[in-house]
C-alpha cells in the first residue's frame, strides 16, 4: 500500500475567517502513515515542512505520488535526473519509491521536511519524562548527502 500522509498546510488552514500571510503561510505540517523512511521517520511522526523550499540531494520531501497525484508520501530526494527528482524511501525492503514510478517530476514535489516530532508514548507523569521526551523527539530531519560527495569532502 503507498504511504499516505496527512497535509496541513497553507490551503488547509486559515485563522478567523483570514488567510494566513507571509512566512507562516510557506509552512505547514505533515503526518507520517506508514514505514518507507524507518528508521528515520516512524508511522505517527508529525513533520514540519515548508512548501516551495529548494530541494537538495538528500532531502526528506513530501510529494505527490505520479501515478495517484491525490496521495502525497514522504521520500529521500536522491539526485537530479532528466526530468526531475530520483526519489527513495530509507526503508529498503519498501519499494514504494522511484525503483516502482521513474522520476518524479518537479511539479509533483510539495514541500521540503524541516523537523520531525515524534508524538510521547504514554502519559508523562514527572517534569524529567516531559524533558526526555522533548529531546527524544523534536529533531531536524537531516539531508544524506550522496556518499561521493562526503568522500570528497574528507
Amino acid at each position: 500500500m503507498p504511504e499516505r500522509v496527512e497535509e496541513r498546510g497553507p490551503e488547509q488552514e486559515e485563522e478567523h475567517g483570514r488567510e494566513r500571510a507571509g512566512l507562516l503561510r510557506a509552512f505547514g505540517l505533515a503526518e507520517v502513515y506508514n514505514p518507507s523512511m524507518v528508521p528515520t521517520l516512524r508511522p505517527g511522526d508529525q513533520l514540519v515542512v515548508q512548501y516551495g523550499a529548494v530541494v537538495r540531494p538528500g532531502d526528506v520531501v513530501v510529494l505527490r505520488h505520479p501515478f495517484r497525484q491525490d496521495l502525497l508520501i514522504v521520500k529521500r530526494a536522491v539526485e537530479r535526473r532528466d526530468g526531475g527528482w530520483w526519489v527513495q524511501g530509507d526503508n529498503p525492503f519498501v519499494e514504494n519509491d522511484s525503483r516502482e514510478f521513474g522520476t518524479v517530476p518537479d511539479e509533483l514535489v510539495v514541500a521540503r521536511a524541516w523537523v520531525r516530532v515524534r508524538p510521547p508514548r504514554g502519559i508523562q507523569r514527572s517534569l524529567s519524562g516531559v524533558v526526555s521526551w522533548a529531546v527524544s523527539a523534536v529533531r531536524p530531519v537531516r539531508p544524506v548527502r550522496p556518499l561521493s560527495r562526503r568522500l570528497r569532502a574528507r
